[in-house]
């Protein structure tokens, strides 16, 4: 007899017959999370790739807002200052941000380089196991 679910009532059923059905259920089991699993990654591989696209496309005009944005200052200073002494000025400025950036940067991978690589400490974890196992 069947359920509401389309599921086979099983209350009738012997414990042998419930135990020799076991492998199948698993083996069902282990399909379904399987294919739960894969669906799970197609559909975040889809969204990471679109969300992916429009990052790229609003650094795309984050890139070209950058020059917009130089000119308009450059724009801005020539009404005090000459326009090459405008033009210089800004560069200066964004030349010393970029080499401000530059440090940090350094200093970020200088702290990485510092780090304990995980491969040599699990090296360093099975020679204290060598070391221990042979005293005794």
């Amino acid at each position: 007899m069947s359920s509401s679910r389309g599921f086979r009532d099983r209350a009738d059923d012997g414990f042998l017959s419930l135990i020799g059905d076991l492998p199948e259920l698993i083996r069902n089991l282990i399909v379904a999370e399987i294919d739960a699993a894969k669906g799970w990654v197609r559909k975040t591989a889809k969204d990471a790739g679109f969300g992916t696209g429009w990052m790229v496309v609003a650094l795309f005009f984050l890139f070209w807002s950058v020059p917009a944005l130089g000119a308009f200052l450059i724009a801005g200073l020539s009404s005090w200052w000459p326009v090459w002494l405008s033009a210089v000025v800004v560069f200066g400025i964004l030349l010393l941000i970029a080499v401000v950036f530059a440090v940090l940067g350094l200093l970020r991978f200088r702290r990485l380089a510092r780090r304990e690589n995980p491969g040599k400490a699990i090296a360093t974890d099975v020679q204290i196991m060598k070391e221990v196992t042979d005293e005794f």
